[in-house]
């Protein structure tokens, strides 16, 4: 039998399931600000699987998996914990970053090989508390986001980084167990950037980049489609894979009845090469945009994706891509600034997944 799984406010005995609330920090107007948590734990012991939902469709998959999950609760072998929000104060006024700062939330979570003299503020605390929960209980982490409007679904894989933290052989063990889940999860795979620019933007400490790096749990971001509004086949989509990977851990025998094949209703990466995650191409002037690409167009290094318009209409310039790949989603709004991105793009990359955290010896 498994032993009564405690996260917050949610106790789930063996063969039970819980709903409850993670608190996170104390709010000025009174009371807390907490995470719905809902703990379905098996029967049988086994992996237990964290899913954090954020932004809609996210937040949609997160709660679809909880429901199916609670109705086929006595055939899990291990246990499924599900986050149905990580950003409530996002959550409450619809965007992205919350009022407790004007940054990306999802960029504060700990980071132990690299010390910091700044006290901890809110939201860092907030993701402290959020990690210290998934490190003490998962062996999975499926991490439900999206990206911009129109964008194609897509998983993005962290690159595995050895040094002071973990060595070369722990972290190759690491990516094999990364490389079923996302195969499993059905949707087209993108590696995330190269060590020095995942570093630069502090992806080490995104939810699926600290359970990963840090924590050593195999998990990665699930990127479900456009923000704003929940998109029906990416949310499928999101529940399917995340029950294909319940079942290639084996917490589950099969795909519970009703939940649709993993990818069904998502487009297939118009490539065969592997790819890389890309912000760009970038314009060298500004103006406005007219797209030649849309999302999910493959393209090939030095093809014409944007022309770049006077406010009269006038073309002032062509932006052409540096690579081969194709397009994930093309940015929001018509207006460029010089040196700004006009899409972001799936890349041709031939880098390695495994490789030494580049801070090691400086």
């Amino acid at each position: 039998m498994t032993e009564s799984i405690d996260v917050g406010t949610a106790s789930a005995a063996s063969g039970a399931v819980a709903d409850g609330w993670l608190p996170v920090t104390g709010l000025p107007t009174g009371g807390e600000e907490r995470l719905p948590i809902t703990v379905v734990n098996g029967a049988a012991a086994g992996p237990t699987l964290w899913v954090t939902g954020d932004e809609a469709t996210g937040v949609a998959v997160a709660q679809d998996v909880a429901r199916t999950a609670r109705e086929h609760a006595d055939e899990f072998v291990g246990a499924l914990v599900v986050v149905h929000v990580v950003s409530p104060a996002g959550l409450r006024r619809n965007e992205r970053t919350t009022y407790y700062g004007d940054e990306d939330p999802n960029r504060y979570f700990p980071d132990l090989e690299r010390d910091s003299s700044r006290p901890p503020e809110t939201q860092e605390r907030i993701d402290a508390r959020l990690f210290e929960a998934v490190s003490d209980s998962a062996d999975l982490l499926v991490d439900c986001h999206t990206a911009q409007i129109g964008s194609v679904p897509f998983a993005i894989r962290d690159r595995v980084l050895y040094g002071r933290n973990r060595t070369a052989e722990e972290a190759e063990s690491l990516a094999t167990d990364l490389d079923r889940m996302v195969e499993a999860f059905g949707l087209p795979v993108l590696t995330e950037y190269p060590a020095g620019e995942y570093l630069d933007q502090s992806l080490q400490r995104s939810t699926a980049g600290a359970a990963l790096n840090t924590a050593g749990i195999p998990a990665f971001t699930a990127e479900l489609g456009g923000h704003s509004v929940v998109e029906e086949d990416a949310r499928a989509a999101g529940v399917a894979g995340t029950f294909a990977v319940a079942v290639e851990f084996g917490l589950l025998d099969s795909v519970p009845d009703g939940v649709a094949r993993p990818g069904v209703g998502v487009p297939d990466a118009p490539v065969e090469f592997p790819v890389r995650r890309f912000v760009g191409p970038r314009s060298e002037t500004a103006g406005l945009v007219r797209h030649r690409v849309e999302a999910g167009d493959a393209v090939s290094e030095g093809e014409v994706v944007a022309d770049v318009c006077s406010p009269h209409g006038e073309v002032l310039d062509t932006v052409e891509s540096a690579y081969d790949g194709y397009v994930i989603g093309r940015r929001e709004g018509i207006a460029v600034y010089e040196g700004g991105p006009v899409a972001s793009m799936a890349v041709r990359d031939d880098g390695d997944l495994v490789v030494p955290r580049e801070e090691d010896g400086e």
